[in-house]
């Protein structure tokens, strides 16, 4: 088994999208965070960006853990360090966050959006303390940051909310604030 230092766990599409800088990016992040001696938890699929980051992980040297439901047997990736059979959604998501130190947002749909939200809520409300970043390759993220600054301007959201997520443009800024967080807590 490869060895790590921490892991972080992303949250990504099962889909390439329309923006090959979008894959490019991905596939940089995974390399990189197998250059950190990070594990990388995630969703456990072979396809589309979740696939890539895996691929580039583990092809880079890295360990990687993937959570996936009985019921998504189509989705596997089976070259994998570690590979966990859940129940279902619920328990694969509360898997994936025991086994982090810290999230990482990456372009997907509205199961990467769910995903996402949840551990920024869980962090809103004490559950966790681990870090939270998006990569916002060409812009992908920026609608959405927009959304949560009027959910904080309508009074939905406290101020300080907005700071639960870091945002990132390229794959090496993430990675070197996700090695600050990392040395901060140390």
């Amino acid at each position: 088994m490869r060895h790590y230092s921490k892991s972080v766990c992303v949250y990504c599409g099962s889909s390439f999208g329309r923006d090959r800088r979008i894959v490019d990016a991905v596939r940089e992040l995974g390399s990189l965070i197998a250059g950190e001696k990070w594990r990388l938890v995630y969703g456990a699929g072979n396809c589309g960006l979740m696939g890539t980051v895996a691929d580039a992980a583990r092809e880079a040297g890295g360990n990687t853990f993937g959570a996936i439901p009985v019921h998504m047997p189509e989705q596997i990736n089976f070259d994998l360090d570690c590979l966990v059979f859940t129940g279902n959604m619920h328990e694969r998501k509360s898997l994936m966050m025991t086994n982090s130190d810290a999230f990482i947002g990456l372009p997907g749909g509205f199961g990467t959006l769910e995903e996402l939200f949840e551990v920024v809520t869980w962090r809103q409300i004490g559950i966790h303390s681990k870090p939270i970043h998006l990569l916002n390759t060409g812009g992908y993220w920026d609608p959405l940051i927009t959304l949560m600054r009027s959910v904080i301007a309508n009074g939905f959201a406290k101020e300080t909310a907005i700071e639960l997520l870091s945002v990132s443009d390229t794959p090496r800024q993430l990675v070197a604030k996700i090695k600050a967080d990392f040395n901060s807590q140390s």
